[in-house]
């Protein structure tokens, strides 16, 4: 079986400048599109894109169906195929209407490529998120340590989550510069923070109490007065790694930035864990946040300014997205309305 055809190659190479320049999209998901196409050539043998036909759409599903994760071995996930077979069909979309392809893939044939209606359903559907409640921060934050370098930046990442709900890769981006504890503020620079959707946003800090303030402050002033960082260094950096007489060992704090956001989750997971918690993630916070949010706020008002300060500029998309009513909640709800009203 062929590893590649060189037409298929030089396609694909047009398609990821369209992806970028026509589409607007990031690399990481242009990488992932790429990703998808590779599956199905991998379903075909890497056969000429200018032979597809509907039966390669139809084949490439059921091979999804028995294809296996690389990295946990297990089935894909029915949103994992709906992801990937749209991508594959964004392509050939796009490919029929390129010269040298346009007689050679049939009109319609890449419509093939739609999951069934059950499985895209299905794909669609969530599963309740876990979602720390606020004593439960609480438990893990005053639990943690904060003598050495290391602890006072682990114990500021779970304030400065708690305070700002700021996503994962926008904090791994963060430099000092952008963080002004004066005015309880973080400027989200999308030309140099690592932001959803390259948007810039203004967060002030939300009111979840002065010691989660206290903590990053500390954390801050020893950045800038013990170990002599500037503007441009990370707020959270990675450990700097140093050859001592015993091999290599963390020396302190690096001024980069670490280079994903894995080792960020795991510091966020092991502090809950560490009280017998739950392995709760740092996106889990702007969950909890946006359920806090809605009680403490009184007015539609206050709430459209909370929800703003979560990145949002529709209230209606923190509603839909961190404020789930199970089916067991609706139920009950809908009962006692109707309790009221005798």
């Amino acid at each position: 079986m062929r590893k590649f055809d060189p037409e298929n190659e030089r396609l694909k190479l047009v398609y990821q400048d369209h992806l970028r320049h026509a589409e607007g999209l990031d690399h990481k998901t242009i990488d992932k599109a790429m990703a998808a196409i590779r599956q199905f050539e991998e379903s075909t043998g890497c056969a000429s894109f200018k032979r597809f036909r509907k039966d390669q759409a139809m084949a490439f599903k059921d091979w999804l169906d028995t294809a296996r994760s690389k990295r946990t071995g297990k089935p894909l996930s029915k949103a994992t195929i709906a992801s990937t077979l749209r991508a594959v069909r964004e392509f050939f979309r796009w490919a029929a209407g390129q010269r040298g392809y346009r007689a050679t893939i049939g009109r319609g044939d890449w419509v093939y490529f739609k999951q069934p209606l059950k499985d895209a359903r299905a794909a669609r559907a969530s599963s309740p998120r876990k979602v720390p409640g606020i004593e439960q921060v609480a438990r893990a934050f005053d639990a943690m340590p904060g003598a050495t370098s290391l602890q006072k930046r682990d114990k500021a990442l779970l304030a400065f989550l708690m305070l700002t709900g700021a996503r994962i890769g926008a904090v791994a981006s963060l430099r000092l510069k952008h963080v002004d504890m004066e005015q309880r503020h973080v400027f989200q620079d999308a030309r140099e923070v690592n932001t959803k959707n390259a948007k810039t946003m203004n967060t002030t800090f939300f009111p979840m109490g002065e010691a989660y303030v206290v903590a990053l402050a500390d954390y801050l002033r020893h950045l800038k007065e013990d170990l002599m960082f500037g503007p441009e260094d990370a707020v959270f950096p990675k450990s700097e790694i140093r050859c001592g007489p015993n091999g290599f060992e963390v020396k302190g704090l690096s001024r980069d930035p670490f280079a994903s956001t894995g080792p960020l989750n795991e510091i966020v997971k092991d502090a809950f864990a560490a009280v017998q918690l739950p392995r709760y993630t740092p996106h889990s916070f702007r969950h909890m946040l946006a359920l806090y949010g809605d009680k403490a706020c009184q007015t539609r008002e206050h709430f459209k300014a909370w929800s703003q300060n979560l990145g949002h500029e529709i209230v209606a998309i923190t509603v839909s997205a961190y404020m789930p009513v199970t089916a067991e909640a609706q139920r009950a709800i809908i009962l006692g309305l109707g309790e009221e009203d005798k």
